[in-house]
């Protein structure tokens, strides 16, 4: 035995209280992260996270899943993740099991069930028709092959809206993935698939508007087991090809083909090292990929970055609480059990969404302003300014088409016969059909109105978080009122289609060309009757 071992051993037992320590932090922010999404938008502080950002077909998921060892994200076509995911791996040896916040309590220990959950919440709060929201999914998976880890899964880039989604989906995708990224305290791991163009990879190019420096940004290349004969991911691998501060590490990921034979995640794990350990252009860095390595390098860059956040951290905590004490002083005073007290504190909390409704309506103070994303009001101006017109042009007939439509109906009201006179009916025949098309876009505006006015008085509520009975009854009321509105709006909007249908006023300003070429032709023919004639 070394002899001078008795006077390590405090320097050994400080630097395992150290590495028990570092372990503790990111289940504490995985526990402040819990309560700030219990708590809604009360309370505003930029936690230390990791945000997965990539492509619909960039292989996020599979990525994820390779960390936990199971099958449990939602699989298909177009977009899969459509809520924010907040995944939070604790390394645990008393099985393997999720939980999720939402259903707190309750232990999933079939994989199955909680791809099922997933599913059921995202419709829950989206509906079936693609829709995408920016509340979060909290789940907790515990098991012994996981390190601790904490990562939110946001929603693919797609480009094509699918379903019903609306056609700025894009534009709505990439506003939410900017309001998570953009925090400067959130690291950012932008997965792109290899047999693609890392100059053109979506994730990288989002991930440098909010990270120009490459500071926050960790690449992962996935899919290098097809590209194509000949060609290698070397370069962007070692940092050469569009530098990052953090590097990148590549991953082989499961096929399609591979997910559909049920292949297990431990034997793709097993072939993905064999790939990197026998690929001539990645052997010699074959130590340092892999989902093994990455999962290891996001553990310990999260950790530390979580280190680093700490002291900022803390203000920001002791603010909180220090506004949160002062607002219990205005009450210690009261008895819980006073009537008036009660319907004070009610009314005043009533008047305070109310406050907080017009606000989001009317627009915000410039100290408030979302500098990411059209918020509230102008959301809802953005639908009648931008978003309306854009589906009236989609259904507007080419001017082409319509002169050929009127003098087909011109000739089909005629039959045999030879007109003097250009009819009226076979104009406003082909503009009634047209007319009867803005029913459709019409509608849609409405619906489109409703649904963020929906969204918004979710978000105002979150005012009555601390009383969930009071805010799920608010929200009721309010939602049965805007639907009922809702109805008599739409009604009111077909009526005044209808109004138009009814009479075609050709003699209108807008239609003074037509009439003018009506009566050139009306004249013409009465000088060739007269010509004639003489």
């Amino acid at each position: 035995m070394d002899p001078n071992f008795i006077y390590h051993v405090p320097l050994i037992q400080h630097n395992a209280n150290r590495r028990s320590r570092m372990e503790q932090l990111i289940p504490m922010v995985n526990r402040l992260q819990d309560v700030f999404t219990t708590m809604g938008a009360r309370f505003d502080l930029d936690l230390p996270q990791i945000a997965v950002v990539g492509s619909q077909s960039a292989g996020k998921s599979s990525v994820l899943e390779n960390f936990v060892g199971r099958d449990f994200l939602p699989r298909g076509s177009g977009i899969v993740t459509r809520r924010p995911l907040i995944l939070q791996l604790i390394h645990s040896p008393h099985g393997e099991y999720g939980e999720f916040l939402h259903n707190k309590g309750k232990k999933f220990t079939d994989f199955n069930a909680i791809r099922s959950e997933i599913e059921d919440e995202t419709d829950r709060m989206t509906g079936t028709n693609k829709g995408i929201s920016r509340v979060p999914i909290n789940l907790t998976v515990f098991s012994p092959h996981v390190l601790n880890l904490t990562l939110v899964d946001l929603p693919g880039i797609t480009k094509v809206p699918v379903g019903d989604q609306p056609a700025d989906i894009e534009t709505q995708i990439r506003g939410m993935i900017l309001e998570f990224i953009s925090k400067d305290n959130c690291l950012v791991l932008a997965v792109t698939p290899a047999n693609s163009d890392l100059a053109n990879s979506d994730a990288l190019k989002l991930a440098k508007e909010v990270d120009p420096s490459g500071l926050r940004t960790i690449g992962v290349i996935t899919k290098l087991d097809l590209m194509d004969d000949g060609t290698d991911a070397r370069d962007i691998l070692e940092n050469k090809l569009l530098p990052l501060r953090r590097g990148y590490i590549g991953v082989v990921n499961r096929s399609q083909k591979d997910i559909d034979g049920r292949k297990d995640i431990k034997a793709a794990l097993a072939a993905e090292r064999r790939f990197f350990m026998t690929h001539p252009a990645y052997q010699h860095i074959a130590d340092r990929m892999g989902t093994a390595f990455l999962q290891k390098t996001l553990n310990l860059q999260l950790t530390n970055h979580i280190r680093q956040c700490l002291p900022q951290l803390r203000n920001k905590l002791q603010g909180q609480m220090l506004a949160m004490q002062k607002e219990v002083l205005e009450y210690k005073s009261a008895r819980p059990d006073d009537p008036q007290r009660k319907t004070k504190a009610l009314m005043n909390l009533v008047h305070e969404v109310g406050k907080e409704f017009q606000s989001a309506l009317l627009g915000s103070n410039l100290s408030d302003v979302n500098l990411q994303v059209l918020t509230g009001g102008a959301k809802i101006a953005n639908i009648f300014h931008e978003r309306f017109p854009f589906e009236l042009v989609k259904i507007e007939i080419e001017d082409k088409d319509m002169r050929k439509q009127i003098v087909i109906a011109i000739k089909n009201i005629r039959g045999i016969r030879a007109g003097l006179f250009t009819p009226d009916e076979a104009f406003e025949y082909v503009v009634q059909i047209q007319i009867a098309k803005y029913r459709e876009p019409v509608i849609k505006c409405v619906d489109l109105v409703i649904t963020e006015l929906l969204s918004i008085i979710h978000q105002v509520t979150e005012r009555m978080v601390r009383f969930p009975h009071l805010r799920e009854e608010s929200e009721r009321l309010i939602t049965q009122y805007l639907r009922e509105r809702e109805q008599v709006t739409k009604t009111a909007c077909l009526e005044y289609v209808q109004f138009q249908l009814a009479y075609i006023n050709t003699n209108h300003e807008d239609f003074i060309g037509f009439a003018n070429a009506q009566q050139r032709s009306a004249n013409e023919s009465k000088r060739r009757l007269a010509n004639q004639g003489q």
